[in-house]
């Protein structure tokens, strides 16, 4: 049966070139940006399409989402990803994707470019000029070399701009959590708390993304500990800014001027910034040149397509990245843990306190977030039944469920890779392992610390017994009388006589009668039916 053909719907504006991508990958690009601005017409054809590419026009909204029936994938040409419903998204496991890289360099430049024209008030000349008026005398401006650029956000774009400031020969101070001391050596910046650079730099410029934690990061508060003077340039994201205060310390002076990309509302036909003599706006431009504007949307497609293709996930906001050439690779280790996961929570019946994974051997230097993403999916689907690979780990989050992983470049065992999987359960451990064997199936290798190796099917018996004669035979003849066919038939032992397991395939579900009937076998301690 041939593979049904992929379907992307293109609901802004995206170039030639990245709808030729899709096609010639062998997906069906439907470039239909007149649906961005409608979101009851989005809504009526979203259901049929796989992938939905989007810039900052269309609003996928959580009742959107709820329309999008066959929704995998989202790809954002550009970085911000405030339209998009991110959390609805990875609820319904639906990928995420950005392109962080390919408009670094305009929106760096284009900052840079704001702070000059702040420096020298060239707008206001270039009106001035051009109005026939010849006002020398009255911009008078200020060098940036030897002054202080404080960069609030020193990710892909903060980093261009700091480079681009030290090239001016300004002195850069940052204010970053995340960036590591080494990093900023590297860069050239003296990393600095927020209050430090509020009160040391000539010129601020943000780079951070909107969030609960940056939303009005320059508050009134902020701004009245900012430098006498300074110059506040905004090429990252309306709301970062209280705009209202802003416009009251520009009209006391002490903000000597402020350049704006960005605003809380957008489009901005009015805003309180507007109109002041000392402000510079743009209608956010900062991505806006050829080459971006290209370079955004063919990264966009070709992502999209590598995903919808192959499975691989680069620059998604809502899960690891997985690249073209580890998917393949990946996929069987993917399976293992999302088995492994599945079997143990199946068993566990108290509510789970903690999940913990070990990679060893060769599993260690896989792609172990994807892992321990799929082996928490399956660990969590008995309960909840909604839960995938994308919202796993923020589901169990949540629930205070404590996910923990670790690796070790040996094995326990004679296996080149393994995985062991533990689930914590306010009534006891459950513990499993497994591995990818030669021919690219997944094996469990161990269950309850005892070792055997058995390849899972849909139907499968577990069953825990006493190490004594006559319960193989009673099982088989249970099992003929009840017309239930088994497969594949393992068992382990921890030592003769002691604890052992019997890990059965069977081709067809098992009843509840049958299982009491099991566990009425003197030597079975406990039977349970486990489907996958």
């Amino acid at each position: 049966m041939p593979t049904p053909i992929k379907k992307v719907l293109i609901s802004d504006t995206l170039s030639a070139a990245a709808v030729a991508i899709f096609r010639e990958r062998g997906i069906q690009a439907d470039l239909r940006p007149e649906l961005g601005k409608d979101k009851e017409a989005l809504a009526a054809a979203i259901g049929d399409y796989d992938g939905l590419a989007v810039r900052s026009t269309t609003k996928v909204t959580a009742a959107l989402l709820e329309r999008a029936r066959n929704l995998t994938v989202i790809g954002r040409a550009g970085i911000g990803v405030d339209t998009i419903d991110v959390p609805a998204a990875t609820a319904r496991g639906v990928i995420v994707m950005n392109t962080p890289h390919g408009n670094a360099v305009t929106t760096a430049e284009h900052a840079i470019a704001l702070m000059l024209s702040l420096a020298r008030q060239i707008p206001q000349a270039d009106a001035s000029t051009q109005a026939g008026r010849w006002e020398k005398n009255r911009f008078l401006g200020i060098e940036l070399t030897a002054k202080t650029l404080g960069v609030i956000g020193c990710g892909n774009i903060g980093a261009i701009v700091a480079d681009r400031g030290i090239g001016l020969r300004m002195r850069v101070i940052a204010y970053d959590p995340f960036l590591t001391p080494e990093r900023a050596v590297a860069l050239g910046v003296e990393k600095v708390e927020l209050d430090e650079l509020l009160r040391r730099a000539d010129v601020i410029t943000l780079h951070v993304p909107l969030t609960d934690k940056t939303r009005n990061i320059l508050s009134a508060e902020a701004l009245a500990r900012t430098k006498p003077g300074v110059r506040i340039v905004n090429c990252a994201r309306g709301g970062l800014v209280d705009e209202v205060a802003l416009r009251a310390a520009l009209d006391s002076g002490h903000v000597a001027g402020a350049a704006f990309d960005v605003f809380t509302e957008e489009p901005a036909r009015e805003n309180v910034l507007f109109g002041h003599p000392n402000m510079v706006c743009t209608p956010h431009l900062g991505a806006s040149t050829t080459e971006a504007q290209e370079n955004v949307a063919l990264q966009v497609a070709e992502q999209m397509s590598d995903y919808l293709l192959h499975g691989a996930i680069r620059n998604a906001v809502n899960f690891p990245s997985i690249s073209a050439e580890e998917a393949p690779r990946l996929r069987p280790y993917v399976t293992l843990a999302e088995q492994l996961g599945s079997f143990l929570g199946q068993l566990t019946e108290a509510p789970i306190r903690g999940i913990r994974l070990v990679y060893e051997g060769e599993a260690a230097a896989l792609n172990t977030k994807a892992l321990t993403a799929a082996a928490v999916t399956g660990a969590l689907r008995p309960f909840l039944e909604g839960v995938n690979m994308v919202s796993a780990i923020e589901v169990a989050r949540a629930r205070g469920i404590q996910v923990e992983t670790a690796t070790r470049t040996t094995v326990e065992g004679p296996y080149a890779s393994r995985l062991h999987l533990t689930v914590e359960a306010e009534d006891m451990p459950r513990d499993a392992a497994g591995t990818v064997f030669g021919d690219g199936r997944p094996r469990f290798v161990e269950i309850r610390g005892i070792a055997l190796e058995a390849a899972v099917a849909p139907h499968m018996l577990y069953i825990r017994n006493a190490d004594r004669p006559g319960f193989i035979g009673r099982f088989g003849t249970l099992m003929g009388e009840a017309g239930v066919n088994v497969a594949t038939f393992h068992l382990g032992r921890d030592r003769p006589g002691g604890d052992a397991i019997c890990f059965a395939a069977v081709d067809e579900p098992v009843s509840p009668d049958l299982l009491q009937a099991i566990e009425a076998i003197p030597q079975v301690k406990r039977a349970r039916a486990v489907r996958f």
